[in-house]
């Protein structure tokens, strides 16, 4: 039986091979020259592959407006970003990736691209709630594959069925963080606040099994559900 971990990467393999089976579509790059060099737009226009690391990581989490085609660049470096997403090398709030993702249009991607991009945040999402402290913290994670799918639903039912050690720590340090948000019943997600979580997470929270919830948080949940 594969790993978690393995099944992370062989779904981020497969990431790459269904953005590569499919034609690439001739590309100029036009950006902001105050930003970035001739060459470095030079490099974003070839072969997705061989752009350096921090060039894509720049892409990353760049504004939008500072590309001429904007969802164009990040279609196709989107192999590249979420692998360095998924293995802890693109330090950045995760929910921007994931708002700059529904600004690029993925949503409307041909089919083979969108789903190999869900089958990895689903590897990602399971990957992550077996591993402690690990490279990600669940929240940063769940915001991620939440925004992205329009859904905390299935995510949270992934976390319900995975009662691993490392998860129950997750639960707990996720738990901390939502508490020390104010106005954790109108939270929302997302770089640009797309989500509403609030609702669904209170509702998950008041649903989990007697004793995973201590009762000093317990209290603090129900307050706030029911005030």
């Amino acid at each position: 039986m594969t790993t978690p971990d393995q099944q992370l990467r062989t779904a981020l393999d497969a990431l790459d091979a269904a953005f590569a089976t499919l034609p690439e579509p001739p590309i100029t790059v036009g950006g902001c020259t105050y930003c970035y060099t001739d060459a470095e737009l030079e490099t974003l226009a070839g072969p997705a592959h061989l752009v350096p690391d921090d060039l894509v990581s720049s892409v990353a989490i760049e504004a939008t407006d500072h590309w001429d085609d904007f969802a164009a660049l990040y279609r196709r470096t989107t192999p590249r970003i979420v692998r360095l997403l998924t293995t802890g090398r693109l330090h950045t709030h995760y929910g921007m990736i994931a708002s700059r993702l529904l600004a690029a249009g993925y949503r409307g991607w041909p089919p083979p691209e969108r789903q190999a991009l869900e089958r990895v945040w689903d590897a990602w999402w399971r990957s992550a709630l077996h591993e402690y402290p690990g490279t990600d913290r669940a929240a940063e994670v769940l915001e991620t594959v939440a925004v992205c799918t329009g859904s905390l639903s299935p995510w949270l039912a992934v976390w319900t069925e995975t009662r691993t050690e490392a998860a129950e720590h997750h639960f707990e340090d996720a738990l901390d963080h939502w508490l020390a948000e104010r106005g954790l019943a109108d939270l929302r997600l997302g770089f640009y606040n797309e989500l509403l979580a609030g609702p669904e997470l209170l509702t998950w929270l008041l649903a989990q099994e007697e004793g995973r919830i201590g009762a000093a948080q317990l209290f603090e949940v129900e307050r706030i559900a029911y005030s």
